[in-house]
């Protein structure tokens, strides 16, 4: 052939190892922003607790990303013939992006329930 196929990739990486192991910054990044948040607001006099609540829409933005990357490494490694690296990573990826999403989904009721009980008192 004379010129380059679908096929060919520049870097040598295989098809959807790189959108796995995205996938897998991401989802500790999703991680890593609400306790980040809150250990911030320990080391800072001017913010309170109730402000690490910012990070809340972060964690969720960035599960729902990871477990996106996740999803297309997975689906670009099914549609190769040969064997694909990175389908670890891409379950990982996806792994971290749920834990993630979960514990920004736990964080969120959580305010919530704080909020009620403080307009309660």
């Amino acid at each position: 052939m004379a010129g380059p196929t679908r096929s060919n990739n520049d870097a040598g990486a295989p098809p959807g190892s790189s959108s796995a192991w995205l996938a897998v910054l991401v989802g500790l990044l999703s991680l890593a922003a609400l306790p980040a948040a809150i250990v911030a607001t320990r080391w800072s006099e001017a913010y309170e607790l109730i402000d690490s609540a910012a990070a809340i829409p972060a964690a969720i933005l960035l599960g729902i990303v990871a477990i996106l990357l996740a999803r297309r490494a997975r689906a670009r490694g099914q549609r190769t013939l040969a064997g694909v690296r990175g389908s670890r990573a891409a379950r990982f990826g996806r792994f971290l992006g749920v834990t993630g999403l979960l514990l920004g989904i736990t964080g969120a009721m959580a305010v919530g329930v704080f909020l009620i009980l403080s307009a309660v008192d």
